[in-house]
């Protein structure tokens, strides 16, 4: 993305597939934070005009070898995973997006209002406050695959520490493992099993790239397991993910990086998560 582009585009349609995922490996850590850094401006500008909705657009993957290998799948097998997962594969898709989107919205509309977030399970214990925040009904509109609802935190209120129990990839760089402690909204500890000088270095990307920008469920039941890929993981039925970094703007999360970065935990091994003390979401369930 050209900051003239993104300045000026009133449509934007991207469509991702690289022949490889991991080219990117050994590349310094350091450099890979220097290329975030230098996007924040434009990143920023295009988190503004898409919440406005003066940047229409959409993005998509492309299967290709590379994505395949990652997700474990001959090329085949992927491709019917990706039009399976966003309903193209079926006599009415339209009619399935609009179905979950009024499932998505039951949840919505229940969680509107609510102002604590409390999250516990084998490998989580993190709260944080959602108060005069507003959930984001994500339903095939722009992201393809989709199906999540998502909102902005309180900027001070994550307190707790969450283990990832998936490996998360951002610029090329994987990492395992990854465990943050939070301490009024910010990320105060970071460890990695797997490439924790990538993980630091990403987190060092600028000031706000510590902070918590987005809690988020993922809602499609057409992905039930992980490929790598965060725009179908993050969608993956019976997860949460939270992002450290940008928040987007119509959430009311006002916090600004060049990193946006979404860490995904599978819930449905056991836990529970608490809206202003009652329990409404259960080994990766929503029981309300």
């Amino acid at each position: 993305m050209t900051r003239s582009f993104i300045e000026n585009a009133q449509g934007y349609i991207r469509v991702a597939g690289v022949p490889n995922p991991r080219a990117k490996t050994n590349i310094d850590p350091a450099r890979i934070q220097k290329q975030q850094a230098a996007q924040g401006a434009t990143f920023g500008t295009f988190m503004h005009r898409t919440s406005t909705g003066d940047l229409r657009w959409a993005v998509t993957l492309f299967p290709t070898h590379g994505w395949a290998q990652e997700a474990g799948m001959s090329l085949e097998e992927f491709t019917d995973f990706v039009y399976g997962a966003a309903f193209c594969d079926l006599d009415d898709p339209v009619g399935a997006w609009l179905r979950l989107r009024d499932l998505q919205q039951q949840k919505v509309d229940w969680l509107r209002g609510k102002r604590q977030i409390r999250i516990e399970g084998a490998q989580v214990d993190l709260e944080l406050s959602i108060a005069g925040r507003n959930f984001v009904n994500s339903h095939g509109r722009h992201s393809i695959s989709d199906g999540e609802i998502y909102t902005g935190p309180v900027e001070n209120s994550a307190n707790g520490w969450v283990k990832f129990n998936f490996p998360a990839m951002m610029r090329g760089q994987w990492i395992k493992g990854i465990k943050l402690v939070f301490r009024d909204g910010r990320v105060v500890e970071a460890t990695a099993d797997e490439n924790e000088r990538g993980l630091l270095a990403l987190l060092d990307t600028d000031e706000g790239a510590r902070a918590l920008g987005e809690f988020a469920f993922g809602m499609n039941e057409r992905i039930l397991r992980p490929t790598g890929q965060l725009l179908f993981d993050e969608k993956i039925a019976g997860t949460f993910h939270i992002a450290v970094g940008a928040g987007y703007p119509d959430t009311g999360n006002t916090n600004r990086s060049a990193l946006h970065w979404d860490l995904v935990y599978d819930m449905r091994p056991g836990g529970r998560m608490y809206a202003d003390g009652e329990l409404f979401y259960e080994n990766g369930a929503f029981i309300i």
